[in-house]
């Protein structure tokens, strides 16, 4: 019996060895792929702006890369619980997740415009919010943003995991507006040609707040984190990411 036990426990090991082989040969990325350029679905793939970030670090890293696709809140609390090594997705760094997360480098320059209903504006502008129902992505900067009574008092913050859901309330006047980055918020007029950003009286966009974008690892992940600047310093210095951008915005 005991022969069986320890003839058991040995080939739960190696399974387990072998196992723990086999996701060392990967990297793991989490994010949510509503938000183009950076991330968004092209068929059955994640495609984008962070993708391609990604698979440069996995490349540096000599691993494979594996996408997990999830809710923006979710795909951060799998940083932090381990379930996935990074996320890429948008994310803009703030002191309250510098409490529980690690950041890398800054790697992208975000700009939060305010999508509208074309036929029935809402709102005309950035000063225009107040007693607003707003929607946001939940979990992310532009929810922050609006949430802070110091920068916009809302009738009511409407949170969407998907923008696409946001943009048929919109749509349907369930909603005043949208607060979102300038190029999703571009892909996103484009698709549904009853919405519009908004703009000034010079034609270029009236800007709510600008932003920076970071990849997020577990907390103490020091090790990765190193490797990840080092290839985000490298891609900047090359002029990749923006070739990186020129392709997913054309």
């Amino acid at each position: 019996m005991k022969k069986v036990v320890c003839l058991l426990l040995a080939a739960a090991t190696v399974i387990s060895l072998a196992g723990c082989s086999k996701s060392d040969d990967k990297l793991i990325v989490g994010t949510e792929a509503g938000f183009a350029p950076y991330e968004y679905m092209e068929g059955d793939k994640v495609v984008g702006i962070d993708m391609d970030i990604s698979q440069a670090i996995a490349d540096a890293l000599g691993k494979e890369l594996e996408i997990k696709n999830m809710d923006f809140d979710g795909a951060l609390l799998a940083v932090q619980q381990g379930k996935v090594d990074f996320v890429a997705a948008g994310v803009s760094v703030n002191d309250e997740r510098k409490e529980i997360m690690d950041f890398s480098n800054e790697y992208v320059n975000s700009t939060e415009v305010i999508v509208v209903n074309k036929a029935t504006p809402a709102v005309s502008s950035t000063e225009d919010l107040n007693d607003k129902v707003i929607g946001v992505q939940q979990g992310n900067i532009a929810d922050f943003y609006v949430s802070e009574p110091e920068n916009v008092t809302p009738k009511e913050i409407k949170r969407y995991t998907k923008f696409a859901q946001a943009a048929e309330d919109l749509k349907n006047n369930k909603i005043d507006c949208i607060v979102m980055d300038q190029y999703p918020a571009e892909e996103l007029v484009a698709a549904n040609d009853t919405l519009a950003i908004i703009t000034k009286t010079d034609g270029t966009y009236d800007v709510l707040f600008e932003d920076k974008y970071a990849i997020a690892v577990k907390k103490g992940n020091k090790e990765l984190l190193d490797k990840i600047n080092e290839v985000i310093d490298k891609l900047i210095e090359e002029g990749k990411i923006d070739e990186f951008t020129a392709n997913h915005t054309k």
